[in-house]
């Protein structure tokens, strides 16, 4: 009896259509929120370049469980090196580092290791920790935030907040925007190591203040038909002559041609020389040594 009446419930809420309401995406009203900036991860977890001296005395020297512990991840519990004595309070917040280098250092284009080392030293951003219990010259902190794993030695960095520029709307992106007459670099490396891009991406490029860049700022990223700035193999010649498909009567070198305007990001962190730019929209696959320009 109690099947029977459970089956005649069934049917008469499918009939009424309450579970088809209830359980079906297709039949939601409600509009899907936007992003209008970058969120807080892609904000916090972007890694920089710097030419300055970065304060490495406070670090994470270890954690619960470390006789079996190697690396922590978020909801760890940390200890960091500094307490009550060297004025550490409950509640505060550090953003965790440590200098990040590339183990196999091959270049994706020909300028790219003397650019690099030019930006100044590559951190990563490993996390964010909250203190929760404070010693005489220790504390605990609890892994807020987990961009990457966190592990002994990494640096401690009093939190600072890091601004989260607006996106400019998709449909202002130009194709055929003319050259803007501003400052131009390169796409010279990505966040792990990256050299291939898409929208989303976090990259860094070679132009910071002292090149008048500042956060919030757009890049307008473009390549050239014919450049050979990529090491890997390629053709050459083709942006005029492709064996058996034809060919001008005229050779046309790369800086004969219009420029493709391939997309554009927004600026998310700046220093002196080096930026680190957040992809807003790309029209194909964006490579390590493709150009970028101040809009």
């Amino acid at each position: 009896m109690r099947v029977i009446a459970t089956a005649t419930v069934l049917a008469t809420l499918l009939a009424s259509g309450v579970l088809a309401q209830e359980n079906s995406p297709v039949n939601s009203t409600q509009a899907r929120a936007e992003s209008t900036s970058p969120d807080f991860s892609a904000i916090n977890c972007s890694g920089f370049f710097t030419d300055e001296a970065v304060p490495s005395e406070v670090r994470l020297i270890s954690g619960e469980e470390s006789s079996n512990r190697v690396v922590f991840a978020a909801g760890d519990h940390v200890f960091i090196s500094r307490g009550s004595a060297q004025g550490v309070r409950v509640g505060d917040r550090y953003t965790i580092v440590r200098p990040d280098k590339d183990p196999l250092e091959v270049q994706w284009f020909k300028w790219q290791n003397r650019l690099l080392k030019a930006m100044g030293a590559r951190y990563r951003d490993a996390g964010q920790v909250e203190i929760v219990n404070v010693q005489q010259n220790t504390s605990t902190g609890i892994v807020k935030l987990a961009c990457d794993y966190l592990q002994r030695g990494d640096i401690a960095l009093p939190y600072a907040t890091r601004p989260a520029p607006p996106y400019k709307p998709a449909e202002q992106f130009n194709r055929f925007a003319p050259v803007s007459g501003k400052s131009v670099g390169m796409l010279v490396a990505g966040v792990d190591f990256a050299q291939i891009y898409g929208k989303n991406s976090t990259i860094y490029v070679n132009l910071g203040a002292n090149q008048g860049v500042k956060v919030g700022d757009y890049f307008r990223i473009f390549r050239y038909q014919g450049s050979h700035a990529e090491l890997v193999p390629n053709y050459s010649d083709y942006q005029y002559s492709m064996y058996g498909f034809g060919s001008t009567p005229v050779k046309y070198q790369w800086n004969d041609l219009p420029r493709e305007v391939i997309g554009e990001g927004v600026v998310i962190n700046v220093s002196h020389n080096a930026s680190t730019m957040f992809v807003t929209y790309s029209k194909l696959e964006l490579f390590a040594g493709d150009y970028v320009e101040i809009e």
